[in-house]
């Protein structure tokens, strides 16, 4: 038996707790994506999810034959070859490369942590979505133990950590964290100075990081309960553009 089904024994039905956070933040995507939708996946990735082995969770994921174009962006030219996507589009970490006001939703997930310029970033997001248009972002919160971890961590050992803590997690699949906008106040205060109406708040879903022991597990089963929605570990924000 694992750790996760121990402390969430719904897990043992069907795969995923009833506090994924992949899950959550989906599902309420998903409520948002109509058909005749264009998404944009702001860093897209490779893709890896295919190999999720909850077909539900990676199902959520995939919105590619359920709206009218999925197109994706990246810096990394290997994400060309995610499957998921209608079309790629590389770009150099600066301006999206699309046309204002061409998207109707966009995905950004675990994504702003990686982010140099927050304010060229949100202002791109705001330029390309429609009026009326949903951005949807999920990222790490520096105020949470995982993210004063990462920052205490130098980047050039997180591929080490990560592989002792999430042991499928591919080299390729982890890059340099600098955590510039990684508070709820800062991203309240981003969205609100371009004009979205938002909601951004703390989440914490089991504690995956700390598979590696039951008792450091045991004592995030704790946190993930009691602790103050500013110190939970991931962000999720849901803004709409207003028209």
């Amino acid at each position: 038996m694992d750790i996760k089904s121990i402390f969430y024994p719904e897990s043992r039905f069907g795969g995923f707790s009833d506090i994924d956070g992949t899950m959550i933040f989906f599902l309420r995507v998903n409520a948002l994506v109509k058909p005749t939708d264009v998404i944009l996946d702001i860093g897209c990735g490779r893709g890896a999810y295919a190999d999720d082995p909850v077909p539900l969770r990676r199902q959520l994921r995939v919105f590619k034959g359920r709206c009218r174009q999925v197109m994706g962006i990246d810096m990394d030219p290997a994400a060309a070859a995610n499957p998921f996507m209608d079309e790629f589009r590389r770009f150099n970490g600066d301006y999206f490369p699309l046309e204002d006001a061409s998207v109707d939703v966009g995905i950004c997930n675990a994504v702003l942590e990686h982010v140099e310029n927050p304010d060229l970033f949100f202002f791109e997001c705001a330029r390309v979505l429609k009026p009326g248009g949903y951005l949807c972002l999920k990222t790490a919160n520096i105020w949470s133990y995982v993210g004063l971890a990462s920052r205490l961590i130098p980047n050039r050992f997180h591929v080490r950590v990560l592989k002792r803590v999430q042991g499928d997690r591919a080299e390729e699949e982890v890059f340099p964290t600098l955590h510039r906008c990684n508070s709820i106040g800062k991203i309240q205060a981003m969205l609100s100075k371009l004009n979205f109406d938002h909601c951004v708040y703390g989440y914490e879903a089991e504690p995956a990081y700390l598979n590696f022991s039951r008792f450091f597990y045991f004592l995030g089963v704790l946190h993930q309960r009691f602790a103050p929605q500013m110190f939970r570990p991931a962000i999720h924000v849901f803004a709409r553009k207003k028209e």
